[in-house]
């Protein structure tokens, strides 16, 4: 997908009524929650370890969940309340009578047993057993941390906002971390997770999951606190390629500063482009086309500058 900088500043699109809209406040709950589901993911999983006021334990998985910050750590999940018959799940319970949780990762390995968790066992039958999980004993909080899954979190909750009283309704467990525990083999040397060797699945619609792992696994290098020229500086003829896909010219676009024209000289001195520039029966079209081959070649190398500087060779030409 590309985006048309071109047309920035035209009034909305009649092209615009190929999509099909939802008035949220009109969609009955389940509708929108299969849209929610199938369109906002993947989604990380919260595989959740509670105990009631009786010390009985709970596991539970939910999709409804992220962290939000740092200081303090702060995670926040969602065991809404039941469509079908707008009933809430043990989880909630549970928090209700002892406000600590422990935030299980889930990885491929598990990720059966996982949903396994998920059937509505009546109160009081453990999870651990019913899925076949080790409960470790936690440091701080009383539920049990799961032995299978690499990094556990131990927290207190520190408020639960329910958000309706129909069913659906979220109910945001506001989440403390108050202690981590990570598998020591998925720790890289300077202390940060090993992506590749952690293999987090997420969440989809219905019943599909997504693996974080082998070829699903790609870098975008983040232009943090670095300037970034942006596609609307590209020149016209790069903006509008009909080669070059969205995601191309936004690696275009992190490039840090415009060439200088030291650099587009060397660049037409090349023995190809050259050619090419020179070249007598080719057009300017024909011309354009081939150095955006050259561009994405540079780009599936991984030199951007090289690339947008050949993407302007021919710019003010």
């Amino acid at each position: 997908m590309k985006l048309a900088l071109v047309n920035v500043n035209l009034p909305y699109w009649p092209h615009c009524k190929m999509y099909k809209t939802f008035d949220a406040a009109e969609i009955a709950p389940n509708a929108i929650h299969r849209l929610i589901v199938g369109a906002i993911a993947p989604r990380p999983i919260a595989f959740a370890s509670t105990v009631d006021a009786q010390g009985r334990p709970n596991l539970a998985p939910f999709s409804f969940f992220n962290a939000f910050g740092v200081n303090p750590t702060t995670i926040i999940f969602s065991p809404a309340r039941r469509g079908r018959d707008n009933t809430t799940k043990h989880t909630f319970e549970n928090i209700k009578e002892v406000p600590e949780v422990v935030i299980n990762a889930v990885t491929y390995s598990m990720v059966e047993q996982v949903s396994l968790a998920s059937a509505e066992f009546p109160p009081g039958i453990s999870e651990f057993e019913k899925a076949g999980f080790t409960p470790l004993a936690s440091e701080k909080v009383k539920p049990f941390r799961v032995k299978e899954s690499p990094v556990q979190w131990e927290c207190k909750v520190r408020q639960v906002i329910e958000t309706g009283s129909g069913g659906g309704a979220a109910n945001l467990i506001i989440c403390e971390v108050l202690m981590v525990h990570v598998r020591a083999d998925i720790l890289t040397d300077d202390g940060n997770i090993n992506t590749s060797k952690i293999d987090l699945v997420g969440r989809m619609g219905t019943n599909y999951y997504v693996r974080a792992h082998g070829g699903a696994l790609f870098e975008v290098e983040k232009p943090y606190h670095k300037p970034a020229i942006g596609i609307d500086a590209l020149p016209f003829s790069l903006r509008n390629s009909p080669l070059l896909t969205g995601n191309e010219l936004g690696r275009l676009g992190s490039v840090e500063t415009m060439p200088l024209p030291g650099e587009l000289d060397e660049a037409r001195a090349i023995a190809e482009v050259s050619e090419l520039l020179n070249h007598p029966l080719l057009t300017r079209e024909a011309k354009t086309e081939k150095l955006h081959q050259m561009v994405r070649e540079a780009l599936q190398q991984g030199d951007k500058r090289h690339a947008l500087i050949l993407g302007w060779v021919m710019n003010g030409e």
